[in-house]
């Protein structure tokens, strides 16, 4: 069995926690067979006294290293808002348990599968400065998990996930750690166990710290390692119900983050639906697929008007186009002006008129843009963009602006236009020098704009250095006029 660790902790936020990413893999040495046995990141802070150490910056050297660096920063983001998201679906989503039409006979009280179990930490469970290893607390804890999982299967469950595991605070030689464990909700084919630890010095303390949680997701897999049915759970009044429902919560979450963030882009649609529960996982993903496409490093130089170069990416059954130009713009005067799609279809004739539909956040924003017919067709298109902006965390850092498309039950199909659909798209704007800045556009080809690329491409239309230069132009014209916005940034 091999296990890989690797730093993914951004320049941009050097000085806070550390990300690692972990990789365990497994071969048999008989067959040679390989197979990956889980993922995991883990995020690390540096302590000395009371203080945290500020981490030294790390520099990133591989392609994939730089695409793990470029998304660290968002993977944050999305962490911060998690318990915010979780709130905000109880708030505004009706949990449907049916608890009164579901089969009685196979109804587990869940209070009975509680478990209970103390531990003392000895010497071999710590590290030479005392303090018990993370491992360790984390086997303990699946232990109490399993049990509890057992008594609601009657049978020998299998660990599939674990999320928001939180280490918050030490324990240390000598601690008692106390471990519970109750299922909080059994879904058709899995079950969620919650698990909290506390730890106490001696047997007369009343005060015990609370240092460690997380939520564990098992399955009952059969002879051929198909996950079986599992009885339905009845939670206690209060707590138990509470628990319930934040376990559906959580996993309306897994599957919006399972259905939008695939790493394999062939089987993911290019447009998902929109709504508040899943916008933080659609934004994460916006940024972080453009910035992934960025940091492609076999980008072929194709053809260069003007200054104006363009560049094209042929991978993983997707052919993308990349313009770049350097214009006597300050970065964030640019930023600005590009990052507002309403005044687009000032300087793209592709953008006939943009309407905002919903002002998400300060940083992200929903769009109806409407564009003339492309490639023979008589119908206009029309599409429904998520625009997300994020400003640089640090020297050498590109303002991103991402597009891809959604769906919005205000705003569906009709017969006046042909829905279009983009899958990753969008700017980045590097600082070049005083009042100089680097302006690139990337876009992955969608089927229904491919003719309308390969012609660039091809070199048998120049309408891309025409709009682009366009672009040039409005943002020189408009460059003066940004004093209030600017002051925001």
């Amino acid at each position: 069995m091999g296990i890989q660790g690797q730093n993914q902790n951004p320049p941009q936020i050097s000085g806070l926690p550390d990300l690692v990413g972990i990789q365990v893999a497994s071969e048999d040495l008989c067959s040679e067979k390989q197979w990956n046995v889980c993922k995991a990141l883990a995020t690390f802070v540096a302590h000395r006294e009371i203080t945290k150490v500020k981490l030294k910056q790390i520099t990133p050297r591989t392609e994939e290293e730089k695409m793990e660096h470029s998304v660290a920063a968002e993977r944050r983001r999305m962490r911060l808002v998690y318990a915010d998201t979780i709130k905000d679906l109880l708030a505004n989503c009706a949990i449907q348990d049916n608890l009164e039409s579901r089969d009685c006979s196979r109804m587990v009280p869940a209070e009975k599968t509680r478990v209970e179990s103390v531990e003392l930490v000895l010497p071999p469970h710590a590290n030479h400065q005392g303090n018990t290893f993370g491992g360790q607390i984390m086997a303990w804890m699946e232990n109490v998990a399993t049990i509890a999982a057992s008594r609601l299967c009657r049978a020998h469950p299998t660990l599939k996930a674990i999320e928001m595991f939180h280490f918050r605070g030490p324990s240390q030689v000598g601690d008692r750690l106390v471990l519970k464990a109750i299922v909080n909700n059994a879904f058709k084919h899995s079950m969620e166990v919650g698990v909290c630890v506390e730890a106490y010095r001696q047997e007369a303390e009343t005060h015990r710290r609370h240092i460690n949680s997380a939520f564990m997701t098992f399955v009952v897999l059969d002879e051929d390692d198909q996950p079986q049915l599992l009885p339905w759970i009845r939670p206690q009044p209060g707590d138990g119900e509470r628990r319930y429902r934040e376990a559906s919560a959580r996993k309306k979450i897994r599957l919006d983050r399972k259905y939008i963030m695939s790493y394999k882009q062939t089987e993911v649609p290019l447009t998902v639906p929109w709504d508040p529960s899943n916008q933080v996982y659609l934004s994460y993903n916006n940024v972080s697929s453009l910035k992934m496409l960025v940091a492609k490093d076999n980008w072929v130089l194709s053809s260069e008007i003007s200054q104006v170069r363009l560049y094209t990416l042929e991978d993983d059954k997707f052919l993308s186009f990349h313009m770049e130009m350097v214009v006597h713009v300050d970065a964030a005067q640019a930023f600005v002006l590009l990052s507002d799609l309403r005044r687009r279809p000032e300087w793209d004739k592709h953008y006939r008129s943009v309407e905002l539909v919903q002002q998400v956040d300060e940083d992200d924003a929903i769009y109806h843009v409407t564009s003339p017919a492309l490639g023979g067709h008589t119908k206009p298109q029309d599409f429904v963009i998520l625009a997300s902006r994020r400003k640089p965390c640090d020297n050498g850092d590109p303002y991103v602006i991402a597009l891809r498309s959604v769906t919005l039950p205000t705003h569906r199909e009709t017969p006046e236009y042909r829905r279009g659909e983009t899958l990753c798209s969008g700017f980045c704007l590097w600082r070049e020098g005083d009042q100089l800045t680097k302006v690139s556009y990337y876009n992955q080809a969608t089927p229904g704009v491919l003719n309308y690329v390969t012609a660039n491409v091809a070199g048998l239309s120049s309408e891309f250095y025409t709009t682009f230069k366009a672009c040039e132009q409005f943002l020189l014209d408009n460059r003066n006029d940004l004093a209030p916005s600017l002051q925001t940034l």
